[in-house]
């Protein structure tokens, strides 16, 4: 049996319950249009990824076509999105500091960030 992340379904319907996640929380906080577009958009996205199964990159993304090659390209992504991510933390965290303000919530952020790192690091030193 294929887990449910592997197969061409997974980011699709991923997609759409973002959007109708982010549809309530938008709705319950008065933005009727942010709504409808937010869900209009994730499900356009999750119909791409559907319907995209030629695609190698496609493929890719949803999980369906993965492979090592693919595992590889998807940790040095999600590594760089990180370090990126990160630095704009910090720097966003800087710039609240500049002009006075606390920093929130670019501090916590940092914080969990900073946390995470160090509690995978020794997760995965202690399972090698």
């Amino acid at each position: 049996m294929t887990a449910l992340h592997k197969t061409k379904w997974f980011l699709p319907l991923f997609s759409v319950a973002l959007g109708l996640l982010f549809f309530a929380a938008l709705w319950a906080g008065g933005e009727r249009r942010a709504a409808v577009e937010s869900l209009a958009i994730l499900s356009g996205l999750g119909l791409v990824f559907l319907l995209g199964g030629r695609s190698d990159l496609i493929r890719g993304l949803r999980g369906d076509g993965r492979d090592e090659y693919w595992q590889r390209i998807d940790v040095r992504a999600t590594a760089l999105a990180g370090n990126v991510l990160i630095v704009g933390i910090i720097g966003m965290c800087a710039w609240e500091w500049g002009h006075g303000r606390d920093g929130s919530p670019y501090a916590q952020l940092g914080a969990i960030a900073g946390l995470a790192y160090v509690a995978a690091i020794g997760f995965l030193r202690w399972r090698s």
